[in-house]
Formats: C-alpha cells, sequence, structure tokens
C-alpha cells in the first residue's frame, strides 16, 4: 500500500498513545524487533525496542560502528489534544447523563462542541486485569457528544471573548438521558438515567463507577481519516500533530538497512503539556534505554552512554503550521511553511524572543541540505507565525541538552489542535523520505 493510506489506517487506529504504541510494536515486531528484555545481548544489525509504560517506545536499531560515535534519532511525539475524563465523572442533571472532562493541551474549547466523539481508553482492575475501551468508531456504536446553546437564546453568548464563551467545566460530555417521570408517577427513582448507564457499563465491560478511579479515558473526534478535496491532495484527520511524524518516523525505521552508526526513534508521550511524567522527553526514558542498549553492547559505563548522546544526531519530527491564505497577516510568508512544500524545518522554536528554544547548528543544517538535495527529497524552512503572534516548542531543547545536533524537522498542518487537521498527502511521503536518508546518514 501506499504509505499515504497506511499513515491514515495509523490514524484510525491510534487514537490515544497507548493505542499508537501497540501498532508500533506490532509494526516492529513484524519487521524483526524484539523486546529489550529478551535480549541479552546485541550485535550490528540487531533490532529492539524498549517500551514504557505503553505509552512510550524507543526503537534502535545496532550500526557496525561503534554506539559512542552517536546514533542517528528521529524523535516524534504521540499525544494530541483531547479531552480527559476525570476520576469522578459520571453525573445526571435534568434527565441528561454527563461525563465531567478535563481538557488536555492547547484547545479552542468552542471548537469541541456538536461534535461526534469517541471514548477511547482502558481500565485496570482491582483484580489485576485490564479492560480496554473503544466506543464511537464503529458504524454500528454509539457516539458522544457536548452540546452547545441554540443561537436564538445565544445573544449573551456570542458578545463573551472566544477563550471564554465555552467555559473547560462545560466540556462535559452526554452519555445518557431518561424520559421525565409523569408528577404522579410512583416510581420517582432519583438518578434513574445514570444507574442505566452504570448497568450498561456493568453489563458490557465489567465496570463498575469506583473503577473510574483507575481508568484512563480520552474522549476524541469519532470517525476515521478522510481525503480531503476534490483532487484528494488533501487528508482530514484528528491528531495529526504529531502522529504524521510519529508514523513517517517509525516508517522509515522499518525500512532502513544496517549502517555504521546506530538508528533509534523515539515516539514520546506528554510534548501537549510540557513533555512531563515518566513517559516525557523530560524524563529520563531516553537515557536509560540507551543505557540498556549500551549495555547489552558490552563493556557497559555511563561515559560511554554519554558520549553516545553527545555525539548523536536528532531530528526533533514536529509539525509546523501550514501558511493559511485567509489569515495571512499572522504569518511572515517568506518564512511561513506550505501544505505541498514538502519537509519543513524550524532553525529554532520558541515565542517571541526565541523563549524556550532550541537553536540549531548552521553545520548540521548544511549536512542535512546536502543530502536531502542528492536524495531528492523536498524541503523548506520556516517559522510558527510572526514574531510577536506567539509560536511553540518541542522535545528539540530536551533532547539538545545531551549536546546533540538537533533541529525540528516535520509536516505542515493547516487547523493544528482542531478536533479536525488538514496535511498533505505530498508532504507525508516527502517526509518519510527525509527521514530515512538521515537515518542512513553517515
Amino acid at each position: 500500500m501506499d504509505i499515504v493510506e497506511n499513515y491514515k489506517k495509523f490514524l484510525a487506529e491510534g487514537k490515544t498513545e497507548r493505542e499508537c504504541v501497540s501498532q508500533i510494536i506490532q509494526l516492529a515486531e513484524k519487521n524483526g524487533y524484539k523486546n529489550i528484555d529478551n535480549a541479552d545481548s546485541l550485535h550490528p544489525g540487531e533490532k529492539v525496542y524498549v517500551c514504557k509504560r505503553n505509552k512510550s517506545i524507543a526503537l534502535f536499531h545496532i550500526g557496525t560502528g561503534s554506539i559512542e560515535d552517536g546514533m542517528n534519532i528521529l524523535g516524534a511525539h504521540i499525544d494530541s489534544p483531547r479531552l480527559d475524563v476525570k476520576q469522578n465523572p459520571l453525573y445526571e442533571k435534568d434527565f441528561i447523563v454527563y461525563l465531567n472532562t478535563h481538557y488536555y493541551g492547547g484547545i479552542k474549547k468552542y471548537q469541541w462542541v456538536a461534535l461526534p466523539l469517541a471514548l477511547h481508553g482502558v481500565v485496570c482492575l482491582k483484580d489485576g486485569s485490564t479492560v480496554r475501551i473503544s466506543i464511537g468508531e464503529k458504524p454500528e456504536d454509539p457516539v458522544f457528544c457536548i452540546s452547545d446553546i441554540l443561537p436564538h437564546l445565544a445573544q449573551k453568548q456570542m458578545k463573551e471573548i472566544a477563550s471564554e464563551f465555552i467555559s473547560g467545566e462545560n466540556l462535559d460530555v452526554i452519555c445518557g438521558s431518561t424520559l421525565p417521570l409523569p408528577e404522579n408517577s410512583e416510581n420517582k427513582e432519583k438518578n434513574k438515567a445514570k444507574k442505566a448507564v452504570l448497568d450498561i457499563l456493568k453489563e458490557s465491560y465489567g465496570i463498575e463507577e469506583k473503577d473510574f478511579y483507575s481508568a484512563e479515558f480520552e474522549v476524541v473526534p469519532a470517525g476515521e481519516p478522510r481525503d480531503l478535496g476534490f483532487d484528494r491532495s488533501l487528508i482530514l484527520a484528528y491528531g495529526q500533530d504529531d502522529r504524521s511524524c510519529a508514523y513517517t518516523s517509525a516508517q522509515a525505521m522499518m525500512d532502513v538497512q544496517t549502517a555504521s552508526r546506530t538508528m533509534c526513534c523515539i515516539c514520546v508521550d506528554k510534548e501537549e503539556i510540557g513533555s512531563y511524567g515518566a513517559t516525557g522527553m523530560g524524563s529520563h526514558f531516553m537515557e536509560n534505554a540507551v543505557a540498556e542498549v549500551v549495555a547489552r553492547l558490552g563493556a557497559y559505563s555511563e561515559l560511554s552512554v554519554r558520549r553516545c548522546l553527545n555525539n548523536s544526531c536528532m531530528l526533533s519530527s514536529d509539525v509546523n503550521s501550514a501558511y493559511d491564505p485567509l489569515n495571512s497577516d499572522l504569518f511572515d510568508k517568506d518564512n511561513a511553511s506550505f501544505l505541498g512544500g514538502g519537509l519543513v524545518f524550524q532553525k529554532y522554536t520558541g515565542s517571541r524572543g526565541k523563549s524556550g528554544a532550541s537553536d540549531a547548528d548552521p553545520e548540521f543544517i548544511a549536512k542535512l541540505r546536502n543530502i536531502l538535495d542528492a536524495g531528492n527529497v523536498a524541503y523548506q524552512f520556516a517559522e510558527l507565525g510572526k514574531v510577536d503572534q506567539g509560536g511553540g516548542g518541542t522535545i528539540a531543547h530536551l533532547a539538545a541538552k545531551y549536546g546533540m545536533y538537533v533541529i525540528d524537522a516535520g509536516v505542515a498542518v493547516l487547523a493544528m489542535h482542531a478536533p479536525w487537521e488538514i496535511t498533505s498527502k505530498e508532504d507525508i511521503r516527502q517526509a518519510y523520505k527525509g527521514y530515512k536518508l538521515f537515518l542512513e546518514m553517515s
């Protein structure tokens, strides 16, 4: 299949970090990778992966040269903006049952109302078992929704600023209802609709209300990726920031041959909220994974790990904001990325005065230009909007702290962080080609 069709399938089946990691492991094992826990030693040409709590993963393809000479690393994140279900979420109010949520990442809250939504996640039970949930994706599944006010009654709402007219506490998801009972009814059971929802959860999944305490539910847009436009040149889908880069990076790892330098692809969690936690790039996950590889190559030392990381090169595989002709005043057109323009490089990220930026070295950029030009890869250099309009961060600065060469390199996205984002099919192809050439770089 064309890489674009495989990418769309990856998006459809990977709407959470756990689902993405599960797909990457399946892909890796099909291509000869094995869990590093099952490898006592490693030799050139061997392929292993390290998984952290089913939410982050690092793939390694061992090279023929010394690990101390560094690796070629592709680093992407697999979390995306969404709504997380709270720990005490289920309540009934005036005959409608809701799930209480807490939004995750940078979203425009008003974009999430009046959309069909799906529920994905896991419930960890006290007996040690785990129940996996995915509701709203199959044609026969019910979906969920956040209601909005009808325009006839929205005079006050329409006068408020966009960041306030839908509050975070009002992003609660409708998940059931019941008809109000007649006044003379003898059966006026309180929270009848909520109890009916709990009965369904118990019957279908063996879940009780208190099991929400140890659950991880994510509310995401329901539906599969779609071709966009008469010419089908674009993709409309949820989660393309940053799964467009994660998938193409992982697929590039599958398709490279053994080279002198060890190759690595790391896909991490929590980038959208600052890369915190045990599964984020701000943790010790990367260096711990590298330490496990170094140990199996023989003669382990902390100095070998440090030399490996310091001498590595990395593409921080993350997306850039595509130029929007209808909002052109927000962009420096000469330094913007365009849909269909190929792989996008950002020399530095950060906000305004480069706050929080990682600034790439021109020597590294020149080397990348050389291999990409030789390989006929289309690429462009861009910033994320005009200087004083905002900006953004990636995991690049967290890799740069090891001393390695690093630059952001990804796909242009229109309507970034919206429930449905837009990318160019050609950019997906060019990103894959560019990532593969980078991995094989000597």
